[in-house]
Order: C-alpha cells, then structure tokens, then sequence
C-alpha cells in the first residue's frame, strides 16, 4: 500500500475507460495526465476481478501515477467529485475515502479549537 507523507492532499457499473473531466468541471489538468497514453483498463476494476489481480493492477496504475505531473490535480478532482472507482491521483477508491473521512475528522477539530478559542477570549 502507498504510504504518502502527512501532508494535505491536494481515488456496480465500472465504466469502460478512463475519461477525463469535462472542461466545465475540472479544467484542463487533465489534458497533461499520463494515463491519457497509457491502458485506461489499468485504471478500473473488470467485473468479479481476482483481489490478486486487483492489487498488481492498482500499483501498475499508481505507478503511472507516480510519474504524473498533473497528479495532485486529478487527486484533487477524484476527491471533490469525489469518484467512487478507479484509481485517480495515485489513490484508489478505498484510499481516497480514507483521506475524505481524515479531511473530515481534521475540519471538525480545527472547527472545535476554533470554538474554544473564541470562548477563552470571550471569557
């Protein structure tokens, strides 16, 4: 599994290939992405795949990731849409819900501090 380093981060029908956002919804980063070149099928689970099969092919598309230099962006879009398959930005879907549900906890926190803050003040 891909350790990223902590940082902010800037991942049923599955749909045949890989498209990229429409300029409306996430602009033209997507024109420079790497996986435009590379196998869409890389990106997206085949139907009842073997989770041996599911693992290789996820690093084999995080590693065209990796190799991405609009990689943040389409992290990014994955998360704000967010997509609920595939690899996007280096993260599959399990790992980007993970970042989401970190995004979360780390709003309410700093939400709560924020509070107390302006209690402390106050008081």
């Amino acid at each position: 599994m891909l350790q990223l380093p902590h940082q902010p981060l800037q991942a049923v029908a599955v749909p045949p290939a890989r498209t990229p956002a429409r300029e409306d919804e996430g602009g033209p980063w997507h024109a420079e992405a790497v996986c435009r070149r590379d196998e869409a099928g890389l990106f997206f689970a085949p139907s009842k795949e073997p989770t041996a099969a599911r693992l290789a092919r996820e690093e084999a598309a995080k590693r065209v990731c990796a190799r991405c230099p609009v990689m943040v962006e389409c992290r990014e879009h994955a998360l704000l849409q967010p997509e609920p398959y595939g690899v996007w930005g280096g993260l599959t879907a399990a790992e980007r819900r993970v970042v989401l549900a970190r995004r979360r906890r780390r709003e309410v926190e700093l939400r709560k501090a924020a509070a107390t803050e302006r209690i402390a003040k106050a008081g």
